[in-house]
């Protein structure tokens, strides 16, 4: 791609976010973002088929990241000895979040979008696909402590459902506020500590 045509993209990205964050994917207007970019509509088609696609580029490495640091901290934990992972509960899971902080924060007007602009497409199913990826990760690991002779009393899958997307919500409240990355930081160490002594009890560990 020569320097005028990633000008020109960088034009369309650029319109691009600003339509998507004020009216959300549904209502943005493909022919406000060409005009504000300064391109016609057949130039835009040279470079995307639809607003879908436009969107996808904006946002998909972000996305994708996202989910494959959740799903690698989920698989490293289950690679640690049965024995051990009660010790690794928390500093797992912590730093992945820890991780997907700093990352969000580097990028906080494309997970504005996922979060608050992406109904309408693939992206806006990112707190239930993460919802999904956690609940499989609790049931192994309540397998995991029923070998260990720790077993969990019953727990209520509709509680479990709930309970695990309340803690993503809440995650996920720090980057759309845009809190101050100090106090994101301080509030993500109290918030893990707050849903691990839950849980903790909740399993009757």
């Amino acid at each position: 791609m020569n320097e005028a045509e990633q000008t020109t993209l960088n034009r369309i990205f650029s319109a691009a976010l600003q339509e998507f964050l004020e009216k959300g994917f549904k209502s943005a207007s493909l022919r406000n973002i060409v005009k504000t970019a300064g391109v016609t509509t057949g130039a835009f088609y040279g470079y995307y088929k639809s607003k879908e696609e436009l969107f996808e580029a904006l946002v998909g490495e972000h996305y994708n990241f996202l989910l494959d640091c959740f799903c690698k901290a989920q698989k490293e934990f289950a690679e640690i000895p049965p024995e051990k992972q009660p010790d690794n509960l928390t500093s797992t899971s912590g730093e992945c979040m820890y991780e997907m902080l700093l990352y969000a924060y580097g990028h906080l007007n494309e997970f504005k979008l996922i979060l608050c602009c992406s109904e309408g497409t693939r992206f806006s199913r990112l707190i239930d696909e993460m919802v999904e990826i956690e609940t499989k990760g609790t049931h192994d690991y309540l397998e995991v402590l029923k070998r260990l002779g720790r077993p969990s009393p019953p727990i209520d899958e509709r509680l479990e459902h709930i309970l695990i997307t309340g803690m993503f919500n809440t995650f996920f409240e720090l980057i759309i506020h845009e809190m101050p990355l100090d106090e994101a930081k301080r509030y993500l160490k109290e918030m893990r500590a707050f849903y691990t002594a839950g849980w903790m009890k909740i399993m009757g560990q």
